[in-house]
């Protein structure tokens, strides 16, 4: 049987063997006493790969950002945040619930913030309206296709908000992706914002974990909203391990996922009724609309499956490929055959 093409995410992937070799013997402790040695080491990592001084250790991208807000703002305060940002869109409102604070939606250009739109949404002072407590950044962008913040626009939004005496989180899920894309590094991006959370369970091919970093301060308070999330881990080394394995073996072959989403959308967009904005396949993400096509996304989804193709619906026309480690080229050139197909018999 042909193996199955998942391009549904890339928190698909599988970790690799040096990862589960280095989690079989990682030396462990109690992390909620910060005696874990192996999660020290990767906090470390993360905070030298970062430009900052110091880092935590964190479930999810999610859990990461949440943490971030909540000891960043207080109950009724206000983030300004892109409009269709993860945190907004994916997170299933733990701004609210949960830090008890509002997001405010900025409409950017292809995923990215203006600094002058950034600035006007800060709030005057007025008893009417939330104090602005902070500016979160998304890079790279999601639902934008996996759009980068150029540095140059980063440092602008950083100016803006630091004389407004506001601070900036940038939500980095995919930060080395952007680093990649940008051709600098991830303290360069880093260097633009006061705290910062990526995964290392997506492109880098961990299977569980995120972490927090910023200043030491920060990092001591974003403890204990950790805690009450729940994730306070024990022998969290196991984990750790496959971090330290992600972050020092699995950022450089990051540009072969940027190679293969160019070639996946190229050649997607060639397809009679297939829609796919080139010039936001920067990184890891193709966003394809089938609209034209007319066929219905449950069909087309259901008879790619069938085919041994996995994606993901991002709207009611628009299809979500992403590219990861566990996707060759051969297998990006085999699913591209694999739409061409199934495109074919809309009926």
């Amino acid at each position: 049987m042909p193996k199955r093409i998942d391009l549904r995410s890339d928190t698909v992937t599988q970790p690799t063997e040096e990862m589960r070799r280095a989690m079989a013997v990682a030396p462990v402790g109690d992390d909620v006493y910060r005696e874990d040695p192996t999660i020290r080491q990767l906090e470390e990592l993360a905070a030298e790969r970062t430009g900052k001084e110091a880092a935590l250790f964190v479930t999810s991208g999610t859990q990461g950002n949440l943490v971030a807000i909540a000891t960043h703002v207080k109950t009724g305060e206000e983030v300004i945040a892109e409009a269709e940002s993860h945190i907004f869109y994916y997170e299933a409102a733990g701004i609210a619930a949960v830090a008890g604070a509002q997001i405010r939606q900025v409409t950017g250009v292809r995923g990215v913030l203006q600094p002058r739109d950034v600035q006007r949404a800060i709030r005057p002072l007025d008893i009417h309206q939330p104090r602005t407590a902070l500016i979160s950044l998304e890079n790279t962008h999601n639902r934008a296709g996996g759009t980068v913040t150029p540095v140059s626009v980063l440092q602008e939004i950083r100016s803006v908000a630091h004389a407004a005496g506001v601070p900036v989180h940038m939500d980095g899920a995919r930060l080395f992706n952007a680093a990649i894309a940008s051709g600098c590094s991830a303290k360069d991006i880093a260097d633009c914002v006061d705290t910062i959370q990526f995964c290392l369970s997506k492109g880098l091919g961990a299977p569980v974990g995120s972490v927090l970093a910023g200043p030491k301060s920060f990092i001591e308070a974003a403890l204990q909203w950790r805690k009450r999330l729940g994730g306070g881990l024990r022998q969290a080394g196991i984990l750790g391990a496959a971090g330290i394995v992600a972050l020092t073996k699995m950022v450089d072959r990051l540009a072969e996922d940027h190679d293969n989403a160019r070639i996946l959308a190229e050649r997607l967009a060639n397809m009679p009724g297939v829609m796919v904005d080139l010039a936001t396949v920067q990184t890891n993400i193709v966003l394809a609309d089938i609209a034209e096509t007319g066929m219905p996304m449950d069909t087309f989804l259901t008879r790619l499956r069938e085919a041994g193709v996995l994606s993901t619906a991002f709207g009611p026309t628009t299809v979500r490929f992403v590219t990861h480690k566990d996707v060759t080229r051969e297998d990006v050139l085999r699913a591209v055959d694999m739409v061409a197909e199934v495109l074919a018999h809309k009926h």
